[in-house]
């Protein structure tokens, strides 16, 4: 099931994204940083056992980024990614959002959902908030894809 992450899931969403942080995957989020920003993530729980993450971060009038999204490896391929990334749309478009991005190393997955590649130069807010603190800026290889709603 999924649902919006509470204080004691803080610690099984850091662990799964420090294991996609470590591969180089994604940016690390300490665990401070998860806290302060709990209510912007979803989980995908089962039995009791947080298996999938992901955060919806506002950052202007009309933009939003899906982000941090990770799923335990022994659960991929289930669908849990897309059921994640859909809530996050589901909750932009409520939320009166026009467009949605992500900044990906699986542009396959964002195309199946209806995403289309931009340029990074598109996301200026982005560029100089989270990319700064990166220590691949300003070699990002990351592929920068949106869609809009």
């Amino acid at each position: 099931m999924i649902r919006k992450a509470r204080i004691p899931d803080a610690r099984a969403i850091h662990k799964l994204l420090v294991d996609y942080a470590r591969d180089g995957l994604m940016l690390p989020r300490s665990l401070p940083e998860l806290f302060e920003f709990i209510r912007d993530f979803y989980v995908f729980e089962e039995d009791g056992v947080v298996l999938g993450t992901v955060c919806l971060h506002i950052c202007w009038e009309d933009l939003a980024e899906v982000r941090s999204l990770a799923v335990a490896p022994d659960s991929g391929s289930r669908g849990i990614g897309r059921q994640l990334v859909e809530i996050c749309l589901d909750e932009a478009r409520q939320l009166g959002l026009k467009r949605v991005f992500a900044l990906t190393y699986k542009p396959g997955f964002f195309e199946k959902l209806g995403f289309g590649l931009i340029e990074k130069s598109e996301l200026p807010h982005k560029i100089w908030g989270d990319c700064m603190k990166c220590a691949k800026f300003p070699e990002c290889d990351e592929i920068a894809m949106s869609i809009e709603l």
